[in-house]
């Protein structure tokens, strides 16, 4: 068996990985990548999740009402796929082109804490690291539902990226932050979308104003949101498939050509033989790490989705600067400096959030303070007017006792970048006052923050 000796061994081409691979690199480290497989070089975010998703929603907002949507949709994921083809190349570069790097295609497996097995096919490869990063991501939660595995029609999100073929009738299993992407997107393409959601009401992290809002533009589109929905079994039939669920007691079917499993993501350490490198796990599966992102053994640290953070690749980003810092710089770094993270779920428009909802706030005991307006209602914001989308809301939640902007919640066009604005208002201080009376540039969203700011009470 061939063998490898590194200073760092990462298992896995995502965000976190890849840039700490490419870091380490460039100071003259000899740096091993293993990728279980070449068409997911880069990651999740550019080859199966927010690249081409995203670029199949901006491709849906351009469709005109006369527009035929089969071979509309067709062209998107073709366009999409050029896309993410050139992405996955140019990430392979990134590290190719590091003399002190190698990338190499297989499964890793640990068989003891300081050494992986590498395999592919029938060729195995020994690799020994002074300190090993994994970075293998999240897979999707698939629920133990009667005949929902077997089902011919069951699809993840990673499938239906990848597939020209519009389904007529989609079922969507879960009304999450993915979930409701998927919705918007395929009922733009003339798909027949039915959301079925376990729970009470759609997003129920959200305040219960921001979540009726998202569901009523997402209901007037024509996407039917079913809540309190148990799903009791999913059986084929030669060309289409069946749903059974129940509501209240009642029992409904829904026939579909496709069934989006959209039930949440969990950590992927399958295969990775963490017991044999004495790697602890949580209870939720996910690699268990310190606020330095050190696993159980000291040498070995995880980043990105699966070490059970939020799942998103500025995180995962973020994780890679906190073990740079540990392995070049003073050590200092920990996932408790983070502050006001904000996010983005990408309806149409787009719900951004940042800091606690106004329930949390209340519950956390501050003296809070709600500005809130329509978007349709804010004069001083143009911009919505002129690209012709009107629809949402804007959300301040303010502590009245210091005048500070605790969370905001964004139901706007541009909202992923003003949420941006305001999460770096609440990192350094900034008054809900000084937001309300900054001069900004005209047409613009952001200039919207002086009127609805001026709503506060």
């Amino acid at each position: 068996m061939d063998t490898m000796d590194v200073d760092l061994l990462v298992i896995g081409f995502g965000k976190g990985g890849k840039t700490l691979a490419a870091r380490m690199g460039r100071l003259g480290k000899r740096v091993a990548m293993v990728e279980q497989s070449d068409t997911m070089y880069g990651g999740t975010c550019i080859n199966i999740g927010c690249v081409p998703t995203k670029a199949l929603i901006h491709r849906a907002g351009e469709l005109r009402p006369d527009d035929p949507p089969e071979p509309a949709f067709k062209d998107a994921v073709r366009s999409t796929t050029r896309l993410t083809d050139t992405l996955r190349a140019k990430n392979f570069e990134m590290l190719d082109t590091v003399d002190s790097v190698t990338v190499i295609t297989g499964r890793a497996r640990f068989v003891d804490p300081g050494t992986v097995e590498v395999s592919a096919g029938g060729d195995r490869l020994l690799v020994t690291a002074g300190t090993v990063v994994v970075n293998t991501g999240a897979e999707p939660v698939v629920p133990d539902i009667p005949g929902l595995r077997a089902s011919a029609y069951a699809r993840t999100s990673t499938d239906l990226v990848r597939d020209p073929e519009r389904p007529g009738r989609l079922v969507i299993l879960g009304a999450g932050y993915l979930g409701l992407e998927f919705a918007g997107l395929y009922r733009k393409f003339g798909s027949e979308v039915t959301v079925l959601e376990a729970g009470a009401r759609v997003m129920p992290r959200e305040d219960e104003d921001v979540a009726d809002a998202v569901a009523g533009i997402l209901a007037d589109e024509g996407v039917t949101l079913v809540t309190g929905a148990t799903v009791t079994g999913v059986t084929d039939a030669a060309d289409h498939t069946t749903v059974r669920y129940r509501v209240g007691g009642q029992d409904h079917a829904a026939e579909a050509d496709a069934v989006l499993i959209a039930t949440g993501r969990r950590p992927a350490t399958d295969g990775l033989g963490l017991e044999a490198a004495g790697i602890l796990t949580t209870d939720s599966g996910a690699i268990a790490v310190d606020e330095h992102l050190r696993t159980s053994r000291p040498h070995v640290f995880a980043v990105g989705d699966v070490n059970g953070g939020p799942q998103f690749t500025y995180i995962s980003l973020d994780d890679s600067r906190i073990v740079a810092d540990q392995l070049t710089g003073p050590g200092t770094r920990t996932t408790g400096d983070r502050v006001a993270v904000p996010y983005t779920v990408f309806t149409t428009p787009p719900l951004s959030r940042v800091g606690p909802t106004e329930a949390q706030a209340r519950e956390q005991g501050y003296e809070v303070g709600v500005a809130a307006m329509a978007v349709g209602a804010i004069a001083a914001m143009p911009r919505a007017k002129i690209v012709g989308e009107t629809r949402g809301m804007m959300k301040f939640v303010v502590d009245t006792a210091t005048d500070r902007v605790l969370g905001a919640a964004l139901l706007s066009v541009d909202s992923q970048e003003l949420i941006n604005t305001v999460a770096l208002a609440i990192r350094h201080g900034v008054t809900a006052s000084e937001l309300r009376d900054a001069v900004y540039t005209h047409p613009s969203s952001t200039e919207a923050f002086n009127e609805v700011l001026a709503a506060l009470r």
